[in-house]
């Protein structure tokens, strides 16, 4: 029996709202149900697992990052832009209401050292999206240095993801400057 799609979403609106505030393993199965006002029986018909929520909740997440960045990128207006629209994207995705102070993905793999399979693959997943995409953005910019320069603004894309945790203000003008200095 599958859940209904207004009873998935409640339940993943919470377990994302929770695991993201008080953390994965910090967070109780009964404080997700009970912010969700569904019962144990109805999570684990759609979710046999905690860590099989928190990698639906996670490519929940992604897809609407995907969707974020992509908005971001078809507002640009050259290649340059399109490569540097990833801030724009972590700008925005920041202000949305399902934003948070930092990022998902990185605080899901720093709670697991050997992750389960589901959720590896949705943490992998993420990981792989954004380096195929920023070798995309930066090959018509650099050509053959695009695989370089995409693992580099991995780096700094997550710098600045990690930099939220110490400055809850911190926007991405850093993160953009470093990024432009590197594609030259």
């Amino acid at each position: 029996m599958t859940m209904r799609p207004g009873t998935e979403r409640k339940l993943l609106d919470a377990a994302e709202e929770l695991f993201s505030t008080r953390g994965i393993a910090a967070t109780p199965i009964d404080a997700v149900l009970e912010r969700a006002g569904v019962s144990a029986a109805t999570l684990y018909r759609g979710y046999p697992s905690k860590e099989a929520l928190v990698a639906a909740a996670l490519a929940r997440r992604h897809d609407e990052w995907v969707r974020v960045w992509d908005d971001a990128a078809a507002r640009a207006s050259d290649d340059r832009g399109r490569l540097l629209a990833v801030f724009d994207a972590l700008d925005a995705f920041r202000a949305t209401t399902t934003g948070s102070r930092w990022c998902a993905f990185l605080g899901a793999a720093s709670e697991y050292a050997d992750a389960p399979d589901e959720l590896a693959a949705v943490l992998h997943g993420e990981t792989s999206t954004l380096r195929t995409r920023l070798r995309a953005a930066a090959e018509p910019l650099v050509g053959d240095r695009a695989e370089a320069l995409a693992e580099q603004l991995l780096l700094v894309v997550s710098g600045a993801l990690a930099m939220r945790l110490r400055d809850g203000g911190e926007g991405t003008a850093t993160a953009r400057s470093v990024a432009a200095a590197l594609i030259g």
